[in-house]
């Protein structure tokens, strides 16, 4: 979990920046008030979500997604019903933990929101908060300074309600004894499948029987519209080349702009991690921290052994296996505690124990990469294309009206608009209505598309937004209408469908029979694979609910045998050889597992705490294609 943090720390920047990206420092009081006058698409308990407020979270939502999905993102996802409705699902919770916060009585200063704002290294300049790059970056975000403060003091007041349930869960010992017992347990299986395929000569299937599954499943053969169609892309890209930047505007740029061609210092370190919580009671503190005590005494008796030893020893499952290595960090992407010690080690040292939220760490500093400015020939290029896509993001913004005015103005062809922007008509194959398609056939094009007035009208669509900055018209040169495919055309389709199922009953009929022969201790001929031994969380291929009756079964006398139907291949038989109980339970295992617990047992208080409340609220939407559970 340590290692993930750094691993993807750019993700984490920007979840952060997301995240918080709501509050400052002057007139937070007066947020209540500017808000109600927006648009409204719900209220929670009398409190309005507003229109804007809705909006930035699918925005925001928006650049989450394209930043984990990088070249596989498709801007039309957010339009998605489920992701909308998930995203004002989040913002009624949101609200509600506010209220909740705010009638326990717990309390956010502006001592406690100015200090979250400060930290934030994206407003900050040179390590300082800058009052102008903080303003900037609002103003791209469409956020105002008094909606930011008021969203991070909610966020905060949110945390606080959260927290109580969160770092309040429990577990009981014996609890705890019996999980580990349940999870360490292994079981030696052998599997003997029984696959259809044998069973298809056996079955029988007629016309008769075909022309019934047709004409009693006939949804599942209806063609929904498709069309060919014409089409124009516009997008910023097409400009790139058509735009100009002299080398005086990139030198003006490079000596404006010092401040963002510097390459701060970075470091890279391996650690050895022995995990605890810090709500973990003492005994198990204690335990925790002689364990550390005893590995940091091995490593400076022979610092040589640090990456062996962290191999063997240490629990972040991440860098471990590296000897620990995390790689090269930043200020700002690792916890203060540890990220205090790194900056203060020179190259080869070893750190005492040091003591975090995750447990105790031993640090050992590898290298590290100074401080150092580019120089404007290493910056030259970056500046270039920046500079480049902005002038062709004005353009853009300048054009996209005009194409859009003209694809309307003139609906009956879209070579105007196409000689507008200079760009060839293109032709698509055949769409399908409702259909996931390749870009730019996103659902909001293919809508357009298919309305009533560009079908029966031959009128072209809208310009529509198929990606960031990029607009695409069409209009339909051929159509089919919606329609159910013929019985000889879905015959063999069906047949095929039919025999399958009836040769996956065969099997499993036959797999039944066998089970019960090998439960009365008779020996069917059977193929048994080679023996596995499988846990409950790690079981290879097997089916989760096959492993559930694995470890359901009687051990008292073995072998045992059970079974269950594959839906995709017939049948699977296991026996069950012998049974081999986890190794002695000491007080690290148990400690670590107790962990895990209370933090399972805390989510899980919240999570009920979160349904209990959301039944009691009132809610009202007025965003009808937006629903909400209660």
């Amino acid at each position: 979990m340590f290692d993930f943090v750094h691993e993807n720390k750019k993700l984490v920047q920007i979840l952060l920046a997301l995240i918080v990206l709501p509050f400052a420092f002057w007139g937070v009081s007066s947020y209540d008030k500017s808000r109600n006058s927006a648009g409204v698409v719900a209220t929670v308990e009398g409190i309005k979500i507003t229109q804007q407020e809705f909006e930035n979270s699918m925005r925001q939502q928006q650049d989450r997604m394209r930043q984990q999905l990088g070249a596989n993102f498709d801007a039309s996802m957010i339009e998605n019903p489920t992701i909308k409705r998930a995203i004002i699902d989040n913002l009624v919770s949101q609200h509600l933990l506010v209220i909740r916060a705010n009638a326990a009585g717990l309390h956010v200063s502006d001592e406690q929101v100015a200090e979250v704002i400060s930290s934030i290294e994206a407003f900050q300049e040179n390590g300082k908060f800058d009052k102008n790059r903080y303003l900037t970056i609002l103003k791209a975000q469409n956020l105002s300074p008094l909606m930011f403060e008021s969203r991070v003091r909610d966020e905060l007041l949110g945390q606080q309600m959260q927290d109580t349930y969160t770092q309040n869960g429990f577990s009981a010992n014996s609890v705890v004894d019996n999980v580990i017992r349940l999870n360490e347990q292994q079981r030696m299986v052998s599997v003997s499948p029984i696959q259809f395929q044998p069973f298809v000569s056996k079955a029988k299937v007629d016309d008769a029987a075909l022309m019934k599954y047709y004409e009693q499943n006939q949804g599942e053969f209806q063609v929904k519209e498709q069309a060919k169609v014409k089409y124009v892309k516009f997008s910023v890209d097409d400009l790139l080349a058509k735009v100009q930047v002299s080398k005086e505007e990139v030198r003006k740029y490079y000596d404006e702009h010092q401040n963002e061609f510097g390459s701060p210092e970075e470091r890279r370190v391996a650690h050895i991690l022995v995990t605890v919580s810090a709500n973990a009671p003492q005994a198990e503190q204690e335990a925790a921290k002689a364990k550390a005590e005893n590995l940091l005494q091995q490593v400076r008796h022979d610092p040589s052994k640090f990456s062996e030893l962290a191999k063997k020893n240490s629990q972040d499952p991440g860098s471990a296996p590296k000897g620990g290595d995390l790689g090269f960090f930043g200020r700002g992407m690792m916890v203060k505690p540890f990220e205090e010690a790194t900056f203060a080690m020179k190259v080869g040292e070893i750190s005492g124990l040091v003591k975090s939220d995750f447990g105790y760490h031993i640090i050992k500093l590898l290298a590290v990469k100074p401080f150092r400015v580019l120089s404007f020939e290493e910056a030259r290029e970056g500046i270039l294309n920046k500079l480049r896509q902005q002038k062709a993001t004005a353009l853009f913004a300048e054009m996209a009206e005009k194409f859009s005015n003209t694809v309307y103005e003139q609906s009956d062809t879209l070579q105007p608009a196409a000689d507008l922007i200079g760009a060839k008509i293109e032709q698509s194959g055949w769409l399908v209505k409702g259909a996931v398609a390749a870009e730019p056939w996103t659902p909001k094009l293919l809508q357009a598309i298919f309305n009533d007035e560009v079908v029966k009208n031959k009128r072209n669509t809208a310009a529509v937004e198929v990606a960031a900055n990029t607009l695409v018209a069409a209009r339909i040169l051929e159509y089919k209408p919606a329609s159910v495919s013929s019985f000889a055309e879905v015959k063999e389709t069906i047949r095929q469908n039919l025999v399958h199922q009836q040769a996956l009953a065969l099997a499993a009929t036959q797999g039944k029979n066998m089970l019960e022969e090998l439960q009365k201790g008779n020996k069917p001929k059977l193929i048994w694979g080679a023996a596995q031994s499988i846990t409950r969380a790690q079981h290879g291929s097997l089916d989760a609910g096959l492993v559930r009756q694995i470890f359901q079964a009687s051990a008292e006398k073995l072998p045992q045998y059970v079974g269950m139907e594959d839906p995709q291949n017939g049948y699977v038989l296991v026996r069950i050889d012998s049974i081999k109980e986890g190794e002695p339970i000491n007080g690290l295992k148990r400690a670590r597992y107790a962990q895990q617990l209370r933090q399972m047992t805390g989510e899980e208080m919240f999570r009920a705490y979160i349904s209990d409340s959301r039944q009691q609220a009132t809610v009202k939407l007025n965003l009808p294609p937006v629903a909400v559970q209660p």
